[in-house]
C-alpha cells in the first residue's frame, strides 16, 4: 500500500488542505471503509478499479470522477479490486469560491464530477508521470484560478475562529467576532460550506477528538475533558452520532490516514 499526502504551496494554504495519494499496488483484496464527517469538501479521482458507496442503505457503484460536500452522517465505501486515487482536499469554502458552486446542494451527497470541473483537470494533469508531478500542475491550476476569486472575509473569520476554538465558541458570539448577524451568518454558511454554523461546529469539535486520539496516551477522561464535553455520555454521544460507534471500539489504521478515510 502506497500513501501520500503533501500540503500546498502556501499561497494555496487559505484554500486547500492537502493533495493525496492511495495506491494498492498489487493487492486486490476487497475492504469496507466507513467514512465520517471531518468538515472538509474534496475531489476524488479514481484511476484503477471502481469504488462502491452505500450511504442510505444501498449498494451503488460509483462513478470514477467525484465532488464530496460537507458530510452529516457517516457512510461506507468498498473497493471492487485494485485501488488507486488522487485527492484534493478543499478549505471548507473553496469549492464555493473556485467554481461558484452553493455547496448547500452537496450536503450529505457524493456526486459524479461536474464535466466543466473534469475537463479544467484533465487540461492540467493528464499526462502527469507521478505524484509530485500532479501535485506541481495542480498547484499551477489553482494559483491562477485563485487570481479570480472573491473571498468572503467575514465568512473567512468565522471559519477561522471555529477551527481555533476546535469548535467550542457559541453561535451569537461567533457572529459577533465576524461581524454578521446570526441570520446572515446562517446563509452565507450554507451556501459557502453547505452546513449551518452551529452544526459545522459540532463536526469540528468531532473532528478535534481525531487529533487527541493521534497524539496518544490518552485515556477517555482526558480525551472528554480536552474536548470541550461536559461529561463522558455527552461525548460518547456526540462520537456515536458522526461514526455510528462507541468510541471505545474505534481504531485506524495506514489506510484511514486519507482524509477521505478518516483521518485528516
Amino acid at each position: 500500500m502506497i500513501y501520500k499526502r503533501t500540503p500546498p504551496t502556501p499561497e494555496l494554504n487559505h484554500l486547500i488542505d492537502c493533495y493525496w495519494l492511495i495506491d494498492s499496488e498489487d493487492d486486490s483484496t476487497i475492504d469496507q471503509q466507513k467514512i465520517v464527517p471531518d468538515g472538509y469538501p474534496e475531489i476524488i479521482l479514481h484511476y484503477k478499479d471502481e469504488y462502491r458507496i452505500n450511504i442510505s442503505g444501498e449498494w451503488k457503484t460509483q462513478e470514477k470522477q467525484l465532488l464530496a460536500g460537507q458530510l452529516k452522517n457517516h457512510f461506507h465505501l468498498q473497493n471492487t479490486g485494485h485501488s488507486g486515487m488522487l485527492g484534493i482536499k478543499f478549505k471548507p469554502a473553496a469549492i464555493h469560491y473556485f467554481w461558484g458552486i452553493n455547496m448547500q446542494q452537496l450536503t450529505g451527497t457524493v456526486i459524479p464530477l461536474p464535466p466543466e470541473i473534469s475537463q479544467e483537470l484533465a487540461v492540467h494533469i493528464d499526462g502527469a508521470n507521478h505524484f509530485e508531478e500532479t501535485v506541481t500542475l495542480l498547484n499551477g491550476l489553482f494559483l491562477e484560478k485563485k487570481e479570480h476569486i472573491q473571498p468572503n472575509k467575514k465568512v473567512d473569520l468565522a471559519i477561522d475562529l471555529l477551527f481555533k476554538q476546535k469548535g467550542l465558541i457559541q453561535t451569537n458570539e461567533l457572529a459577533t467576532q465576524a461581524q454578521l448577524s446570526e441570520r446572515q451568518m446562517e446563509r452565507l454558511f450554507n451556501k459557502y460550506i453547505g452546513l449551518a454554523p452551529k452544526f459545522y461546529a459540532r463536526i469540528i469539535r468531532f473532528s478535534a477528538i481525531f487529533e487527541l486520539m493521534q497524539q496518544g496516551d490518552k485515556n477517555w477522561a482526558d480525551l472528554v475533558f480536552e474536548s470541550g464535553f461536559y461529561d463522558q455520555s455527552h461525548f460518547i454521544k456526540n462520537f456515536k452520532e458522526f461514526t455510528g460507534e462507541d468510541p471505545s471500539a474505534y481504531g485506524f489504521d495506514e489506510l484511514n490516514m486519507a482524509n477521505f478515510h478518516m483521518k485528516k
